[in-house]
This record gives C-alpha cells, sequence and structure tokens, in this order.
C-alpha cells in the first residue's frame, strides 16, 4: 500500500519520548528516518531506561530504545566536531524534515539554527521540542513530563475527592503535547511546502501544547474564573453517570452514562429503575450533596458483585459502561486484535 509520507527524508536528532515518538509516527506513515546520535556519552538516554542486565550482557539497548526506533536508520555524528556537523548539513540539505530536543538554543550554538540550516535548504521543516518553548522568561528551564503538566493546569485535574493531584502513568505532556503536537506541526508544515510555500520552524512547546488541549475544564475558568473543584465536576466525579467505580473483586467498571438513554438502561441492567430520573438531564445537580449521595449508593450496588458478574450482565447492553482493564489484558482483548 502507498504510505501518504513515502519519500520524505526526516533527520531526527531527538532522544528519549516525546522526539523519537513523533518520528516513529512519520515513519509509520511512510517517511524516511535518519536518526542521529552522539558517540558514548552523548547518545539517545533511552538506551539506558529499564535496561535490563541480560539486554547489557547481549549488547543491546533497552526494550524502550528499541520499540522507540524500530526501522530507522541510525548515524553516529559529534556535532561538536567540525567534519561531522558538515556531515549532518549535508543530510540537511537531501531532508525534508528535521527534528531536535535540544535545550532552546543549543542547536544555534552549535552553528545549526533555523536561519543556517533554511538558508541551506530553503523547503526545510525545522521542528523543535521543548518544555516551555524555544522563548519566553521559561525557556531555559528543565523539566520533565510532570511538570508540564502541573504548569498547565492538568495535575490539579488528576485529583480524587481528597484534592490529592496523582502522579498518572501516563505521560501526557510528553505524548500529547509533544509527540503528536510536532506531527501535526510537522505535516501542516509540509503541506505548505508543497503547496510552493517555503519551510517553517515548528515551535513545539510541550506544556503551552497541553494548555491548549485542556478544554473543557478551561470553560469553568471561563465562566466562573475559578478552576473546577476536583472530583467535584462533571467529569471529575460529581455526577453518578460518569465515574470509575470498584467491585468487590478490587476490581473497576468506567461508567459513561452521560446521555440520559444510556443511563436509563445502565438502570434498567442494575435492575435499579427507579434510579432512571436521577440524572443530570433531569435536574440532578453536578457536585451537589444529593449527587455525591447518589453517587454513593450506586458505588455501594457496584460492590456488591465481582468485575467478571457486573461484565457478564452489561456487557450486552448499549450503556457506556466498560471494565477497566489492566495494560497487560489490553494486549490480549479482542478489541485490540487487528489494530497492533
Amino acid at each position: 500500500m502507498d504510505l501518504p509520507l513515502q519519500g520524505i527524508r526526516v533527520v531526527d536528532l531527538t532522544r528519549l519520548l516525546p522526539g523519537p515518538l513523533a518520528t516513529l509516527e512519520l515513519q509509520r506513515l511512510g517517511a524516511d528516518i535518519l536518526k542521529i546520535e552522539g558517540p558514548p556519552g552523548q547518545q539517545d538516554g533511552a538506551r539506558e531506561l529499564w535496561r535490563t542486565e541480560a539486554e547489557r550482557r547481549a549488547g543491546e539497548p533497552s526494550l524502550m530504545f528499541r520499540r522507540l526506533n524500530e526501522g530507522k536508520r541510525l548515524l553516529t555524528l559529534d556535532l561538536r566536531a567540525e567534519a561531522d556537523r558538515a556531515a549532518l548539513l549535508d543530510q540537511v540539505a537531501r531532508a525534508d524534515v528535521l527534528v531536535e530536543g535540544f535545550r532552546p538554543g543549543a542547536m544555534a550554538r552549535l552553528g545549526l539554527g533555523w536561519n543556517t540550516l533554511s538558508a541551506l535548504n530553503p523547503r526545510l521543516v525545522m521542528c523543535s521540542i521543548s518544555g516551555y518553548g524555544q522563548a519566553g522568561p521559561w525557556a531555559q528551564r528543565a523539566g520533565h513530563d510532570i511538570n508540564y503538566i502541573a504548569m498547565a493546569g492538568v495535575l490539579h485535574q488528576l485529583a480524587g475527592p481528597d484534592g490529592e493531584p496523582i502522579a498518572p502513568n501516563f505521560q501526557i505532556g510528553d505524548l500529547l503535547g509533544g509527540t503528536q503536537a510536532a506531527v501535526a506541526g510537522i505535516l501542516a508544515a509540509l503541506l505548505a511546502v508543497q503547496r510552493g510555500g517555503r519551510g517553517r520552524h515548528v515551535d513545539i512547546s510541550m506544556t503551552h501544547e497541553v494548555l491548549r488541549h485542556h478544554v473543557l475544564a478551561d470553560l469553568v475558568v471561563a465562566a466562573t474564573g475559578r478552576a473546577p473543584v476536583p472530583a467535584r465536576d462533571l467529569l471529575s466525579g460529581g455526577a453518578p453517570c460518569y465515574g470509575v467505580y470498584r467491585t468487590s473483586d478490587a476490581r473497576h467498571l468506567a461508567v459513561g452514562a452521560l446521555e440520559l438513554p444510556f443511563w436509563q438502561r445502565l438502570c434498567t441492567a442494575l435492575d435499579r429503575p427507579d434510579w432512571a430520573a436521577r440524572h443530570v438531564d433531569r435536574g440532578l445537580v453536578t457536585g451537589s450533596p444529593e449527587a455525591l449521595a447518589f453517587r454513593q449508593e450506586l458505588a455501594d450496588l457496584l460492590s456488591t458483585r465481582t468485575l467478571a458478574d457486573w461484565w457478564t450482565r452489561l456487557e450486552p447492553v448499549d450503556c457506556c459502561v466498560t471494565p477497566v482493564l489492566r495494560l497487560d489484558e489490553c494486549h490480549d482483548h479482542l478489541l485490540f486484535s487487528n489494530k497492533r
């Protein structure tokens, strides 16, 4: 099958997660990826993250590195050396895209900044991925995913009824703010070039991109001037029809019956048709004492059976309820069997 990015050449100078995954996504769309690393001591840190002793004995980098860079061509260059910088410039002259994730200003200090590269290749799309953007008061600050989502107001919302934020084991800043934003920006810039325009410098700030996607909770800020109280909003636990509920075997059900017909079907399946009118569409006020008390009633009921018992009853019902799967279960589930 012809892939949409066949013939597109990408030079990848990125490390760790956001950039390497972005170029992997471009590769899946057909692009040819040349990953450039420095010599030992300047290599991608993902080579060592979660590396096992067996991998060390076999001389292999970590599974994380192998998965993120599978199928990419690898080239070692020391960009502090003049000859190796010249070799990089030779690649850039023939490339369509360059992706980098150094601290802002590092490429320019090496003599490889946007002005230099675009003069060499006016059609080049350069994408720079950083925590806080290429310019601004925080441009030079170090950070990781947890810092980006903290600054973007997301971590405050990832909290339970006690208001204590959690540390999510899903890298929202890296993956949404970094990887997906970079892919979108690169594709848009490539389209502009294809239409006869010049190349572009795509500046991806992971923190700003996460904030840009913080849409629904920000509606509350716009309407009231304050952030939603964690676990009291429509989508954070303040409505019985939308939330996570524990079963008797310490597993969980995800209930997403936001629309009244789904909620009514769920109540019928739970043998509680009398609950059908106790819904936000029938006047139940989100986050109110009544809503929270009713949520506890539903939680008490769902805690009386195992996940398997409830799923046997609810799977045939079109009511927006699903089991909360562990990641190992996802890999074996029929939903994903033909989407790997």
